[in-house]
């Protein structure tokens, strides 16, 4: 298991590092435009050249990677272009705003998604098309329309939330609370609705399984049938779907973070991107990377300890 473990991670530092090469070799193109926008109106060609020198952008583009790539490798990411703060320590307090809403509602989208998929499985019938009700409700409301009734009646109407802004969680818990609620529950929703038909529809597979009809003929009750044998082999995919959702919640921090002005991960990379700010752009590429690798390692540890077929010889 442990050679198993250090071959993913070696193989997520090979790929952080073809992608951050991959993003460098295509920023490499619009460095006199970063310098013009840096200088502003007033720049002339020599003082584009002059600043071009002075940030080593005039050297070749192999070399300026691997300058980058030895730096970030010590832990220096370098400094923001425009802020000319430390990039590392930047990424790592948005990283921690964005996950601080991706975690709460992750688990309890999990949560809501196992009993919304077991119990529509299980009983069938009105429940069951409650659940795909339910499933399709969420993939018909886009997510910024729904963010946006959420504020207009929750922070509005009701005034009992803010509408937009971020409390850290040392400042005040409560007001933390009250900021991550509806950028939550927009998350929640669209969660739901793709990770509980997931789980009713492996469910559905596992119950119609041979050997849940003989522990059906042996007298063993329902509901120890569907909690201790078909939601354990059902957990492995179910776990595959979870490590799914985050990711793609991960996605979609770039568009609560700007309707709701949370000062997060997505944010701060999109905010780059327009700006070609070319060391923080590296920096969130190389720290996505080690997150999206770490979640998948993680997924694949806890589907061999659900799953003893799965499990890394």
């Amino acid at each position: 298991m442990l050679q198993y473990i250090l071959k993913r991670l070696a193989s997520g530092v090979v790929l952080a590092v073809l992608i951050t090469l991959l993003v460098f070799l295509l920023l490499s193109t619009s460095f006199d435009d970063v310098a013009r926008t840096i200088l502003g109106q007033s720049s002339t060609p020599e003082s584009v050249d002059a600043l071009m020198v002075d940030r080593g952008w005039d050297r070749p583009i192999l070399v300026q990677y691997l300058d980058w790539l030895g730096a970030a490798a010590r832990g220096d990411f370098g400094v923001s272009v425009y802020t000319s703060l430390p990039v590392g320590p930047a990424v790592i307090q948005r990283l921690a705003v964005t996950l601080s809403i991706i975690v709460p509602a992750l688990i309890i989208t999990s949560i809501l998604s196992v009993l919304l998929g077991v119990w529509a499985a299980s009983r069938g019938g009105a429940v069951d098309r409650f659940a795909q009700l339910v499933s399709l409700a969420g993939f018909i409301f886009p997510g910024l329309l729904l963010a946006i009734g959420l504020v207009v009646i929750f922070a509005v109407n009701l005034q009992w939330l803010p509408a937009t802004g971020y409390t850290p969680f040392g400042e005040d818990p409560i007001a933390w609370v009250r900021s991550i609620t509806i950028p939550v529950i927009v998350l929640v929703i669209a969660g739901v609705a793709n990770m509980s038909a997931q789980v009713r529809g492996r469910m559905i597979d596992e119950l119609s399984r041979d050997y849940v009809r003989t522990l059906r003929t042996r007298g063993i009750s329902n509901r120890s049938i569907v909690l201790k044998h078909a939601l354990r082999n059902a957990g492995s995919p179910a776990l595959t779907v979870m490590s799914l959702e985050f990711i793609q919640m991960f996605g979609s921090a770039l568009i609560i973070e700007n309707v709701f002005a949370l000062p997060g991960f997505g944010s701060y990379a999109f905010n780059a991107s327009l700006q070609g700010d070319i060391p923080v752009i590296l920096g969130v590429s190389a720290f996505g990377v080690v997150l999206v690798t770490i979640v998948n390692l993680v997924t694949d540890i806890a589907n061999g300890w659900l799953n003893p077929k799965a499990r890394i010889q």
